[in-house]
């Protein structure tokens, strides 16, 4: 039964909730950046390459000894297809996270209001003495009331 309630333990811990919570939350919105990417980048570049459908581009290798073996296909088009998709999504997760940061950064460095302070100095002897201090503790003289 120990093993069991570790395990319970372990599982409904926070730092695993939340971890399994950005793993599902980043998945989806992995989905995102990929319509995104898909459907509105890719388009575009498509227009500016000669052939339109680029993703589909290959070099097609023939085997040269049997024609009876399959060719092999270098799908250069997909593959540049995925290093925009994760250029993108690097972008997009540059600006959040960095957005984020600035603003957890500006909320915990926000000015604390300014104490009174507890202390001031004789104007004799220069010694610190409590605010309130009618006389100095280390010459005797006289001081103005606070």
């Amino acid at each position: 039964m120990a093993f069991v309630e570790d395990f319970k333990k372990f599982a409904f811990k926070g730092n695993v909730v939340d971890l399994a919570v950005g793993v599902i939350i980043g998945g989806a919105f992995g989905k995102i950046v990929t319509k995104l990417v898909d459907d509105l980048v890719m388009p575009v570049v498509g227009l500016a390459l000669p052939g339109g459908d680029w993703k589909n581009a290959a070099i097609v290798l023939k085997h040269a000894t049997d024609p009876k073996d399959k060719d092999v296909a270098i799908l250069w088009g997909d593959f540049l297809g995925a290093v925009l998709d994760f250029a993108v999504i690097a972008l997009v997760l540059f600006i959040l996270v960095s957005k984020v940061m600035a603003a957890a950064e500006q909320k915990l460095s926000k000015p604390k209001a300014e104490e009174a302070p507890k202390t001031k100095d004789c104007p004799f002897c220069f010694e610190a003495i409590p605010v309130k201090a009618t006389r100095c503790k280390a010459c005797t003289s006289e001081l103005k009331a606070a």
